[in-house]
C-alpha cells in the first residue's frame, strides 16, 4: 500500500463503493486564539469540491461531527462552534457524532453502516490532519477499507511543546501523510480525484 495516486485519475474512475468521510469541518476550528496558526488555507474549498463531486455521482457521503465533552472547547456540544462550516452543505447519507478521535468510534456505528451499504473504500478529508483525520484513516485501514487520504483537503495547527519548541502545522501535516503513505493507504490531492 502507500503509493501516491497516478496523476490524472479522477473521481469518475472510482465507483460508488468509496465513501467520502468529511471529518469535523466545524466552525469552532476558526477560533485562532484557541487553536493557534494553521496550515492549508485551501482546505475548506477542497472539501467543498469533494462534496460536490461525490454528490454529482450520487456516491455515499458521511459527515462527522465532534461533540466535545469539555465545556470550554470551541467544539462543545450546543455551542455555536459545534456547527458545521458553510462548505459542509446538503444532507449526508450518514451523520456520525463522536467525542473521541476516530469516526469509527462514534454513533451510529460507521463500520457497520459502510459494510451494510457494500462500501469497501473511504476517502478522508477534514480537520485536523494529524488528529481525527489520521486516526480515522488508520482505523479504516486496519478494518480493511481501501484508503484515500486527501491531504490538501485537511488542515491542522502548530503545536508548542512544554519546552516551547514549536512544530509548524505544515510539518505536522507532512508527517501525517508520510505515516499514512508508508503503510495505511494512498495519499492523494483533491485534483487527483476531481476534474
Amino acid at each position: 500500500m502507500g503509493r501516491y495516486l497516478n496523476p490524472g485519475v479522477s473521481v469518475a474512475d472510482w465507483n460508488g463503493s468509496t465513501a467520502l468521510i468529511v471529518v469535523d469541518v466545524q466552525k469552532g476550528f476558526d477560533d485562532a486564539v484557541y487553536w493557534g496558526p494553521r496550515n492549508n488555507p485551501e482546505c475548506e474549498a477542497n472539501v467543498g469540491r469533494l462534496i460536490d463531486a461525490w454528490r454529482k455521482q450520487s456516491w455515499p457521503i458521511v459527515f462527522v461531527r465532534h461533540d466535545s465533552a469539555t465545556p470550554s472547547s470551541p467544539l462543545a456540544k450546543g455551542s455555536p462552534g459545534n456547527a458545521f462550516k458553510s462548505v459542509v452543505k446538503g444532507t449526508p447519507d450518514l451523520l456520525v457524532v463522536k467525542d473521541v478521535h476516530s469516526a469509527f468510534h462514534g454513533s451510529p456505528d460507521l463500520d457497520a453502516w459502510l459494510r451494510k451499504q457494500g462500501i469497501t473504500g473511504v476517502a478522508i478529508a477534514g480537520i485536523q490532519t494529524n488528529m481525527c483525520c489520521e486516526t480515522t484513516a488508520r482505523v479504516a485501514s486496519d478494518l480493511g477499507y481501501e484508503l484515500l487520504f486527501v491531504e490538501d483537503a485537511t488542515h491542522t495547527f502548530d503545536i508548542t511543546t512544554p519546552t516551547h519548541k514549536v512544530y509548524r502545522a505544515r510539518e505536522i501535516a507532512r508527517y501525517s501523510s508520510l505515516s499514512i503513505e508508508a503503510d495505511f493507504g494512498k495519499v492523494v490531492r483533491t485534483t487527483d480525484l476531481v476534474d
